[in-house]
Order: C-alpha cells, then structure tokens, then sequence
C-alpha cells in the first residue's frame, strides 16, 4: 500500500537532509550543542513520519467511506431506475431485473426465464454481436423501445465462459409514433396517362363514349378517394394525383389494382382501358417529386403500359405489365422520328452503331439497316464490334460473300475512339442500357446520342438521349428500322443483303412470324420483300450444324415441367454456341402442349445465363428482371454470376413461384 499512499514523510526530506548537515557542523565544533541538535533533529523526524502515517489513515478511511457511499448510490440507482433495465446470461436468461421491467413485463416469475420467449420481437443474436452497444429498436405491447445494450467484461465476472449483458429499456414510443406520423402524411405524387385513349374512343359507339369517359374519370376518384386522394384531370387522358404514404403503402399491399379495375371496364368499348401510372416517394420537394413521378410514368410507357412504376428513394418497383403491349397503327410517330434522325444525321460528322453484348440477328441486322440510311444521306457510318459469336456468324459469312464492302464498316471499341469527333452521333440499337451496349465506355465519348428499341424499358436508360424511339409494341428493331428508313428518304436503296440482314432480325424475335406480330410486322416484311429480300436465304441463315442440333436435342430431351406449364432445360456443357442453343432450346420448347414459358440454363464466360421464352400469357420479362436481367414480354434473359446451375435452376424456380403468388 505505500505506494498508494497520498503523504509521504520524506517528503520533506530535503529540509530534514539540511538540518543533519547543520547538525554534523555544530557537533564538530560545539559538541554540546550538537547533542541538542541531535535530540531536536530526531523529534522532527519522528514527528514528521507520525503526522504523514495519521494523514495517510485519515484519507484512507474517507476514501472507503467514500467508495461504500457510491457504491449505495450506484444500488439504489440501479434499484429505482425510473426506466426498465435487465441482466441477461450469454444464454438469454434473465439473471437480474428491477421493478420497472418487471411491471413492463407483467408476470410475477420471470428470473432465470429466456428473455426471447418473454418478448418475441427481441433478437438475442443480433443483440449479443452489436459490439459497438448500438441501440436497437423494439416493440412490444404496442410500445416502441431504445434497448441500450452494455456488455459487462467477461475478466470481472465470475465465470468468462457465463457474459453478462445489461439491457437499458428507454421508452421511446411518443418520438417514434412522431416519426410513423411524419412518414404517413408524406405527400405522394403520382401520373395517370391512359394508354389507349384515343384508341378506346374510336372503337366506342357514339352513344357510349360520354357514359365511358365519366366513368372511368368516376373509378378514378373514387379509387383515390377511399385513401383520402386528391385527384385532378389536367388533360382528357391525364391526371395528376396526390395521396399520403399511408395510402401508398395500402395501395402497394394491393398491388395497384386500379389497373385491374379500368382494364374490366366494359361500357360498349371494343378494346379493353389500359394505364399508365407514375408515383415518386422520393421524400423530396414537391416539384422534384413531380419531375421523378414523371420520370417513372416514361418508365411505365417504355415498357408497354398497363402498369404502375414507383419511385421510391431512386430505385424502382414495378407493377402489372403482365399483358402484351398493344400494336399501334398510327405510323406518326414512325415518320416524325425518321425525319428527325435524318436531320441529326445531316448535321454530324460521322455515326456509330452500336448493338448489345453477344449481338444476334436482330442487333446486327437493324444496325446494318441503319447503317443503309447513313449511306442515304451521303455520311460515314460505322457499326461497333468487337468480335463475332454463333448467334451472327452466319450473316457474317453471307456478308463477306455478298456485300464485303460493309466488312471495312466493322470497327472495333479501339478503333472507334479514333473515329469519334465532337460532333459525332452514336445510335444505339436493339438495347436501351448503357451497361449491356458493346462498348459503355463510348457513350462517355459522345454528346449526341439515339436510341431505337424494341424491349420494355428497365430502370437503366441512357442519360438524356437526343432521341428516343422505344416501342415495346414493335416485334422486333429491325422491323422499326425497316420503317424509319421508308421515312427518311423517298427511296429506301436497300440491297438484297441488307433487306435480307433486317427480315432475318424480324424472323429471329418473331420465332420464325409465330410470336409477337401485328400488322405494321408483316408490312415492313413487304418493305424488305420489295426491296429483294429472299425467304429463303432468310431461312438458311437460321440452319445449324449436326452438333448444335444435338445439343438442343439434349437440352429438350432433359427438361422438365415445373407448375404445369412452365418448362426448364439445362445445357450441362460450356461449348461456344451455348447462348445460341439456348435461345433456340427454349423457343422449341414452347412447341410442347400445355407449355405457357421456357427457360434454359447454360454457361456463359464465369457464370449462368438464362434464356426465357413466352407464348404471352406468363411475362418473362418481369421473371428475369427479378434476377437482374430483362428484355420483352415474350423473350427475355439475365446473367447470375458466382452460383452453381443447381443453385441458378433453384433461383429461378422461386422466382417464378413469386411471380405466380404476386399474380393472384
């Protein structure tokens, strides 16, 4: 202990060192007076040492007194915390618990108890690993609590093996009811736009079209109304809709059935009402809101309508867009945008063309479309890529036997950086995300960018485009190229091998005119018919060799039926041609009775790519867009990467259950 002693006595030592000095002196010369010196100097330091030793048992005894008084003060705290608090055992057993815990609980016995039985919203694991004594949140009998967590250290307690954790309950319930409250009445904006208003009118009788215009702007208000909306019609075909997030999230449980409700509606109308609905909860000002609602309503229009896309926090959900996209036959909008990318033509130096990665018959054929209406207007036109793969290989070889001239038009990422200029137009086709084009890192390049497509738009879209040409109700790109082209010059100067490049792009998403056709699709086969293209060259394009045929045999002859009408094949080995044969796979098996969709498996590069095809009624699209991928209504595809084909079979499978269960 003298260590921890607050007085020392040879504290003074210095003093007592100069005083035995003085003393030796006067011993030396005065002996006398030195023995008194002596007896004087022996007195002090006795006296110095008794007084520092009392000092020292004085502070002592105040210091344990002390320590006894806090260590009171600390009980009767922990005793009559006004909040409740609970000693818990590695295990969950309560140990210790004051008297506000205990009322909180409301039983009698709860020592030794698992404190997870007692309160079933507490998640003892999650709690023992929160290593920074984080607070979680927890309800319980319609209260809301802060749980402070303190772990108590394994070294001071009996048994390291038996931790301690103490568990502070603060009542939190009136600041978060606050909070519920502040998010429930967050202002919702949301868009309305019927698709096919014009549509509808037109195939109405006269006598009717009043009766149906009021009633669907009744449903309307009356949907809304039941959640409190505030509901206003800014345009025959337009509303605009405020709701509260309260009424959202009830909206959202029910999965917008106001597209169900106008879709049933049967007042003389030929055609069925489909919408279009767009709904920001971003949480920001009202005209940002706005601005996002109408981002998400383009979203919704891009995928074909009939649909709901929320914005929420800058991601987005989807719902509906289970029917098929409705065949416009107004050849407006065809024109318009012809005549605009002549003229965006016109005014660059040069154009590229850029497909997606793995580009097929119909990426490669509209490129070479557009490439033809480049030619047109007398300006250097190139196609971006970077390679061939099975699923072109054979229009590559007619190329080089019909038209090579077009093979010096094939140019490389590399090589396009050395072509691009500041006044450069770059056309995407057949794809309308940045991350799936041949090269992304191009579109950093150039400020002028087009985009014509044919899929359903995803929540990836290239940043401001000049032009946009999306048309999910299209079969395919090469039949919208094959239509801008009719309008961009008064003669289409297509020769055989590009009208031949373009029907082959129409007949690989079509299967061959049996999927996804409507009037405007057999129209521009005409086109491309007139201008020589031959049905037959078509056709052997299309022809395999004897192991491609095998595997597919091998593919349909190890598939399976999955929810009665849902069949998935797997293509065990990784060839080269594996996304090709599954893409031709999966569209025979479509041939099997009963069969409504198909999907098959196979390897690509490091992971799984998945081929889905559709007769209509199951959406594809909606299934691989749960797994990160997309594409069309009836034809579609994703990449999963670092998972076996076992495990990406079983995604898939629950994925298409989800889809099933969400359905009903």
């Amino acid at each position: 202990m003298k260590n921890n002693k607050l007085f020392h006595w040879w504290d003074s030592k210095l003093y007592i060192i100069a005083l035995t000095v003085m003393t030796i002196i006067i011993w030396i010369y005065q002996p006398v007076l030195g023995v008194i010196s002596f007896l004087v100097l022996s007195y002090l330091i006795y006296y110095a040492y008794s007084e520092t030793d009392n000092k020292n048992k004085e502070v002592n005894k105040y210091i344990e007194l002390l320590s006894e008084e806090f260590e009171t003060a600390a009980k009767h705290a922990i005793f009559n915390m006004p909040f409740p608090l609970v000693i818990i055992d590695e295990k969950g057993s309560i140990t210790w618990y004051n008297t506000p815990f205990l009322d909180m609980i409301i039983d009698d016995d709860i020592l030794n108890e698992r404190i997870y039985d007692l309160i079933p919203g507490l998640d003892l694991e999650e709690l023992l690993k929160n290593e920074e004594n984080e607070p979680k949140k927890i309800k319980y009998d319609d209260k809301s609590y802060l749980v402070y967590p303190n772990f108590v250290d394994s070294k001071k307690t009996a048994s390291a093996s038996n931790k301690l954790t103490i568990l502070y309950w603060v009542d939190h319930t009136v600041y978060f009811n606050l909070e519920k409250q502040y998010n429930d009445e967050q202002a919702i904006v949301s868009l309305i736009y019927i698709d096919n208003y014009d549509d509808v009118k037109n195939n109405t009788p006269d006598i009717n079209r009043p009766l149906l215009i009021a009633e669907i702007d009744k449903r309307i208000n009356e949907y809304f109304g039941l959640y409190n909306g505030l509901v206003r019609k800014y345009e025959n075909d337009k509303y605009l809709i405020f709701i509260e997030n309260e009424a959202l999230e009830k909206i959202q449980e029910k999965k917008f059935d106001i597209l169900d409700d106008i879709r049933e509606l049967n007042i003389g109308n030929t055609l069925p009402i489909t919408l279009s609905m767009g709904v920001s909860a971003t949480g920001e000002n009202l005209i940002k809101s706005h601005n996002n609602a109408k981002a998400a309503i383009d979203i919704a229009l891009g995928r074909g309508g009939d649909q709901a896309v929320l914005n929420k926090e800058g991601a987005y959900e989807f719902y509906g867009g289970k029917s098929k996209a409705l065949e416009k036959r107004n050849k407006v909008r065809a024109r318009v945008i012809g005549h605009a990318l002549r003229q965006l033509i016109d005014q660059a130096d040069n154009v590229l063309v850029m497909g997606h990665k793995n580009p097929d018959m119909d990426s490669i054929g509209s490129a070479i479309g557009i490439i033809r209406g480049i030619k047109n207007r007398g300006k250097d036109g190139y196609i971006i890529l970077n390679g061939e793969n099975p699923s072109i290989t054979n229009i590559c070889d007619k190329m080089r036997v019909e038209q090579p001239e077009l093979l010096d038009l094939l140019i490389t990422t590399e090589e396009a950086k050395d072509v691009i200029s500041s006044n450069s137009l770059m056309i995407m086709v057949d794809n309308h995300k940045p991350s799936f084009t041949e090269a992304p890192e191009l579109l950093d390049l150039v400020t002028k960018i087009v985009v014509i497509d044919h899929h359903r738009r995803g929540a990836e879209f290239v940043k401001e485009p000049v032009l946009t040409y999306l048309e999910p109700y299209a079969s395919s790109t090469s039949e919208l190229v094959t239509e801008i082209l009719s309008y961009m010059s008064d003669s289409i100067n297509l020769t055989k091998f590009e009208a031949e490049a373009l029907l082959s792009g129409i007949t690989v998403d079509t299967n061959k005119f049996s999927f996804q056709t409507g009037v405007r699709t057999f129209e521009a086969a005409s086109i491309l018919k007139r201008a020589g293209a031959d049905t037959t060259s078509v056709r052997q394009l299309f022809r395999d060799d004897y192991d491609t045929f095998m595997y597919k045999a091998q593919v349909i002859g190890s598939s399976k039926i999955v929810f009665d009408n849902i069949a998935i094949g797997r293509l065990e080995e990784n060839i080269e041609n594996g996304l090709l044969i599954a893409a031709q796979s999966s569209n025979e098996l479509l041939d099997i009775k009963g069969v409504e969709a198909s999907f098959v498996l196979t390897y690509s590069n490091d992971r799984i790519h998945i081929s889905g095809r559709s007769l209509g009624k199951v959406s594809v699209q909606i299934i691989m867009e749960k797994l990160g991928g997309g594409g069309h209504l009836s034809s579609a595809g994703t990449q999963i990467m670092g998972v076996s084909m076992d495990e990406a079979e079983k995604m898939l499978i629950d994925t298409i259950d989800k889809y099933f269960r969400e359905g009903e």
